[in-house]
């Protein structure tokens, strides 16, 4: 056997030689120079303190400097609309006491009707009756977008028509509405419907018929099952226009049940600022207001991120 010497000060001790290429070992990097894990992230608390800082921050600032124009503005006797002090003062237990009247336990909430309800029992009220006119409305409107937007005929045949029923203003239903269900609670469910079913038909057909040819391609090539189109193919292509009808959809159904409540009466948020500034609680009216705006902004912020869920699992 080959032997070679390894020569390392005075040692002159024979060791084999390996066939295999020697292990150069790299040399260790000090602790005191490694960065800390804390220094490769960001705190959770600053991510927080920035994110508050570029989202949060200007809306707050800019709804303070609102409400000092408001109040410079209105602060004076016989000013047209009260300012914001005086709309605390007034309205303080609307303010404070939104759910007065109601009761919650575990099979829901509860009204009483015998005595006066706060400004969030009538929200409640007017939700439930969006929630069911503007999920009728989601139904039939993707359905019958769609069609229209498959087929070719359909498309001739029902898009004229929806172009001008569409421009009808949701009020001018009201009597046709009142007419065929005469009761207002049904009435308003679909007056509701009648409103947010045309941005969601027209959004959803716009999502069919740009979905890229090589797409349809691909599917006849491989065979795929209408179910399996729809979940693989269409869906995914048309989420983006589909969620820009709903977001427009829900907004308009909020603000058709404001106007339908405003005019039928009995309860909601609509009937709620009417009674008000009938009885010249103009304050009242202000903190209606500012309901129905947070409670909007809710409603499409929701079917936005509804949206972007869909989106990122299609």
């Amino acid at each position: 056997m080959d032997v070679g010497f390894a020569v390392s000060g005075e040692d002159l001790s024979p060791h084999p030689v390996s066939s295999m290429s020697p292990v150069v070992e790299e040399p260790a990097v000090p602790a005191a120079i490694l960065p800390p894990a804390q220094s490769q992230m960001p705190s959770r608390l600053t991510s927080i303190a920035t994110w508050l800082a570029v989202r949060v921050f200007p809306t707050l600032l800019m709804v303070v400097l609102l409400l000092g124009i408001w109040q410079v503005a209105c602060q004076h006797e016989g000013a047209a609309l009260p300012s914001p002090s005086k709309v605390w003062a007034e309205s303080h237990d609307v303010i404070v006491h939104p759910f007065k009247g109601v009761s919650f336990d575990s099979s829901g909430y509860h009204i009483d009707e015998s005595g006066e309800v706060g400004v969030a029992v009538h929200i409640l009220t007017s939700l439930r009756r969006v929630a069911l006119g503007y999920g009728l409305s989601v139904i039939f409107g993707v359905a019958l977008g769609i069609l229209i937007g498959q087929s070719l005929f359909a498309y001739r045949a029902l898009d004229p028509l929806f172009q001008v029923l569409r421009t009808v203003p949701p009020l001018a239903w009201l009597p046709i509405s009142l007419a065929i269900f005469q009761q207002a609670n049904p009435s308003a469910i679909f007056l509701i419907f009648i409103t947010a079913i045309w941005p969601i038909i027209l959004n959803t057909a716009a999502g069919v018929q740009n979905i890229p040819a090589s797409y349809r391609n691909v599917a006849r090539v491989l065979a795929l099952r209408p179910l399996e189109y729809f979940t693989k193919i269409m869906l995914p292509a048309t989420v983006p226009h589909m969620f820009t009808g709903l977001r427009i959809g829900v907004g308009m159904s909020w603000l058709a049940i404001v106007a339908a409540e405003m005019v039928q009466g009995g309860t909601g948020i609509g009937f709620f600022i009417w009674d008000s500034y009938n009885s010249s609680l103009l304050t009242d009216t202000i903190v209606a207001l500012v309901w129905i705006g947070l409670v909007g902004f809710t409603l499409d912020r929701i079917v936005g991120w509804i949206g972007n869920r869909v989106a990122r699992q299609s």
